[in-house]
């Protein structure tokens, strides 16, 4: 796990809200606080979507949605004169992706091993933190993944031109 600080804040809001930067992420909750406090739980409800439409908004077999099919109601949210005091948003890989790190990580672990890689933002005190970590369904001491997890982070920031610091 490792924490960064992200400096420029607004660059950092453009690019999460308003680009597909982190769109192929899953959302699994946002939390906002402006004038009131919005809570969005990320999870799929099963029963709002046909199969022909989960299959054809490429949902099936996700539990939670893609970060892009929420990100225009998250904007609305944020945008304005008054900037939230706090929020919180919590991605994950997808399960394609998983199993498509652990491959190109070389990694003895395998996706049933995995219940989630994470990336966290927080932004309080106008500061905003990146975090990432690794839930695992097994015990093991083996650490090598995170340390790729965080480097493959720290990658796709500087790809797409997002400062940092670390902590």
């Amino acid at each position: 796990m490792i924490a960064l600080s992200l400096p420029e804040i607004k660059d950092f809001m453009n690019k999460l809200l308003c680009t597909d930067t982190f769109g192929h992420f899953l959302l699994k909750e946002a939390v906002i606080l402006g004038s009131v406090t919005w809570s969005l739980d990320g999870t799929i409800q099963p029963d709002f979507y046909s199969s022909d439409e989960a299959d054809a908004l490429g949902l099936t077999g996700l539990s939670f949605l893609p970060f892009e099919q929420v990100r225009p109601q998250c904007f609305d949210l944020i945008k304005g004169r008054r900037t939230p005091s706090y929020f919180k948003f919590v991605f994950l890989l997808s399960p394609k992706n998983l199993e498509r790190t652990l491959l190109s990580t070389h990694s003895s672990f395998t996706p049933e091993d995995i219940t989630g890689m994470f990336i966290n933002l927080k932004f309080q005190q106008k500061k905003l933190l990146l975090t990432t970590g690794i839930s695992y369904r097994i015990f093991s001491v083996d650490k090598s993944l995170d340390q790729e997890w965080d480097s493959l982070v720290k990658r796709f920031l500087t790809a797409h031109e997002i400062s940092f610091e670390e902590l």
